[in-house]
């Protein structure tokens, strides 16, 4: 989660809570964000406004604490049943001895910046349970039919692996603008404004960083020279592999991190269409677009798939990206409380959708463009069934093994990266977000005659 940034304005000593006030704006902001009616990061920046005499470590702590318990929270309530008092108590003090236990097994030695309660003996069961004894979606802390899901995906051994990691919270990954400086300068130029940052080898313009700086108060951000974003996400935009001159549609574009990244890949020359039917998304995506320096981006309201507006770009696109809706279960690391936001029912509804956007985009694609598919899911439903469901409809879309693409495009990713030619990034293998992508080239078919005839799509 992106912290909200601290004032500027100097608050005096006497403005801050209470040390014993903490624990209770805890209780308070971890009650709201386990009634699951908003995403946590939305919680605590609204909480965060409303508390704006908390001093920036109470801010973290109370961030980390919540975070934490939305990630571990079905193990919690397990040990939480032997306590007493209020559960977000119980939760925010069985999350408090597990991280000190996570500390001192590194050999750091905890903060203690939450003032909680002494320890009762029931909190003792928790650092010295054996976790193998317990079932393991309660150990792994994932609804049962999620964990399933993975199981029949990965097989259970990887299964647990990749739950294990989705309890580990997430790096921060950044992307160099190209339109704006280099990789190695832009390292060069945060390490001198005190951040420590170093490239990542899985992607030409990824950079990993240290820690949760503030990086909106950071002049290279405000000079447009990198972007945050996870190095898996920027890999999809690599498989679009984007050129010059070239008419692109990013079809779900959203706020427009892969739309930035697909900009730069292009030297800002040819035309992007972001598209989207929520303004709003849109809207975030302006600020960033003017920051970067893209010239060639074109953001592009539609109220539906059947928009009339779309019919210019029928049969015009040199490339198509659908980044479709999904899930987000690949994201688990950064949004936790979204594994007990969705359910079975919301993966039937987004697969129907998936598929809407799919045939909806394909009808764009110019003879001999490519078709790039990608979610930030983990479930073989949104991903290589969807993949199966389109070829089967449209034959006229051969698909193109991922493996080359990404190499040419100076990614270094292992062979485990690639299934059946698709790019399939996990976050306990290869350090991102999960992230499926798929790319298909529009070729012409010949028909029984002999003769060359496209399919209609």
């Amino acid at each position: 989660m992106k912290r909200p940034a601290e004032s500027r304005k100097h608050r005096p000593r006497g403005d801050r809570p209470p040390p014993e006030r903490v624990p209770d704006l805890l209780r308070r902001v971890l009650g709201e964000a386990l009634a699951l009616n908003a995403p946590a990061d939305a919680v605590l920046r609204r909480f965060f406004r409303e508390h704006r005499s908390l001093g920036r470590r109470d801010r973290a702590d109370i961030a980390d604490t919540v975070f934490d318990v939305l990630r571990n929270k079905r193990l919690y309530a397990h040990f939480a049943e032997a306590g007493e008092g209020p559960l977000e108590d119980r939760l925010a003090r069985l999350s408090r001895v597990w991280r000190d236990r996570a500390a001192s097994s590194q050999g750091v030695v905890p903060a203690g910046a939450v003032n909680l309660p002494a320890q009762p003996d029931w909190l003792a069961r928790l650092p010295a349970a054996n976790l193998d004894a317990l079932p393991v979606p309660v150990a792994l802390s994932l609804p049962d039919w999620l964990y399933q899901k993975l199981c029949e995906r990965f097989g259970e051994a990887e299964a647990r692996a990749l739950g294990r990691a989705l309890l580990e919270p997430a790096s921060l990954h950044l992307r160099a603008n190209l339109l704006k400086t280099r990789r190695d300068a832009l390292i060069e130029r945060l390490t001198q404004e005190g951040l420590h940052v170093r490239p990542l080898s899985i992607a030409p313009c990824a950079m990993e960083v240290d820690g949760h700086p503030a990086l909106e108060r950071s002049a290279a951000f405000e000079d447009g020279a990198f972007e945050v974003q996870d190095a898996g996400s920027q890999l999809l935009a690599l498989l679009v592999g984007a050129r010059r001159g070239q008419n692109v549609v990013d079809l779900c574009a959203g706020a427009g991190g892969k739309t930035l990244s697909l900009a730069a890949s292009m030297h800002s020359s040819g035309q992007i269409f972001a598209c989207d039917v929520s303004i709003a998304r849109l809207q975030r995506l302006r600020p960033r677009l003017t920051r970067s320096g893209a010239t060639n981006v074109q953001p592009f309201a539609i109220d539906s798939l059947t928009d009339r507006k779309l019919e210019r770009l029928v049969g015009r696109a040199h490339a198509v990206l659908v980044d479709a809706p999904c899930t987000g279960s690949g994201t688990l690391r950064r949004n936790p409380d979204l594994k007990w936001r969705f359910g079975p029912e919301d993966l039937s509804r987004l697969c129907h959708e998936q598929r809407s956007i799919l045939a909806a985009a394909a009808r764009l694609v110019a003879p001999d463009g490519v078709l790039v598919y990608a979610t930030c899911s983990l479930l073989a439903e949104e991903n290589e069934a969807q993949a199966k469901w389109f070829e089967e409809r449209h034959p006229e879309f051969q698909r193109e093994d991922a493996q080359p693409i990404m190499a040419a495009a100076g990614a270094t990713l292992p062979d485990d990266a690639f299934v059946d030619g698709a790019l399939v990034c996990v976050p306990h293998r290869h350090g991102t977000d999960a992230f499926f992508g798929i790319r298909w080239r529009r070729v012409r078919l010949t028909n029984q005659s002999g003769a060359a005839a496209e399919a209609s799509g």
